[in-house]
């Protein structure tokens, strides 16, 4: 597959070897030489007022975002506001995303620090405990019901919006989409735990005021984890929609985090498996 000559220099990456030269082999035989883009992924250093925290793999863009989302969905801020700065610094092995973050944070996140290699669609790596694995979820608030339409809205147009993943192949997204389904902002990287981190990072800290959260929902390209499930809830967010299949533990927390979870999207169906208070059938 060649490189999407339309799409804008910033689409992908800015990153070595990410294009290849390769030869495809038909069925019949023939070799063709041509140019292949490859979805790039890099060991990304979570360094808090210079202590290193986490090690994950990930696409080298939209990384600002990521180490805020980070940052809110492990708890480790409250808000946006607690993060001061945040650098993305070039290293020999990789990037550090150095951010400062208040001194109260600081010592929450010494008493509870660990070390953690991060893999692609891995979300627990380096948890100490059962009880820090699940913690109980503060339910998110009740909100008007989303419809169905507006769900199959927003899937029909999500691809438009890859552009990462149209000429990589390779790529998950994960969108937030109004209350009518339309796609208000996406981001994508390899690991789809780490798109919805730069996703909610991006939304908490983007410049004039907030999205409203009650008012849309999130769609992403991938199964439903029950990691993915607590990033929303802790974000506020009240329906995850997924194009793959939900796990069984995502299922349950979303019930009881009060998470409407809608997956295997399809254009012609979808099936809602918890709080389908908050989904209604139009």
């Amino acid at each position: 597959m060649k490189p999407d000559a339309a799409l804008a220099d910033d689409a992908v990456p800015d990153w070595p070897d990410r294009r290849l030269q390769r030869a495809r082999v038909d069925t019949a035989g023939t070799s063709v030489a041509s140019v292949e883009c490859l979805i790039e992924e890099i060991p990304v250093a979570l360094v808090y007022n210079g202590i290193s925290h986490a090690v994950m793999l990930a696409t080298p863009s939209d990384l600002e975002d990521f180490g805020h989302g980070f940052s809110l969905s492990e708890g480790i801020v409250a808000s946006a506001d607690e993060i001061f700065d945040c650098e993305a610094v070039a290293v020999e092995q990789g990037v550090e995303l150095r951010m400062e973050i208040a001194g109260e944070r600081l010592q929450h996140l010494k008493a509870r620090r660990r070390q953690l290699a991060g893999r692609t669609g891995c979300g627990l790596c380096g948890i100490e405990s059962l009880q820090a694995a699940m913690p109980s979820p503060e339910p998110v608030p009740a909100r008007p019901p989303l419809t169905v339409s507006a769900i199959r809205r927003a899937l029909k147009k999500l691809n438009a919006h890859q552009k990462l993943h149209r000429v990589t192949g390779a790529a998950h997204a994960a969108a937030w989409a109004s209350r009518d389904g339309d796609i208000v902002l996406v981001r994508e990287d390899v690991g789809r735990h780490n798109a919805l981190d730069k996703l909610i990072g991006a939304m908490a800290s983007a410049q004039g005021p907030a999205p409203d959260l009650a008012d849309g929902f999130v769609l992403v390209t991938s199964r439903a984890s029950v990691e993915m499930v607590q990033k929303v809830a802790r974000a506020g967010i009240g329906l995850l929609a997924a194009i793959s299949a939900p796990t069984a533990m995502a299922t349950r927390y979303a019930e009881e985090a009060g998470v409407t979870l809608v997956a295997h999207l399809r254009r012609e169906r979808l099936t809602c498996y918890s709080r389908p208070d908050g989904l209604i059938n139009d």
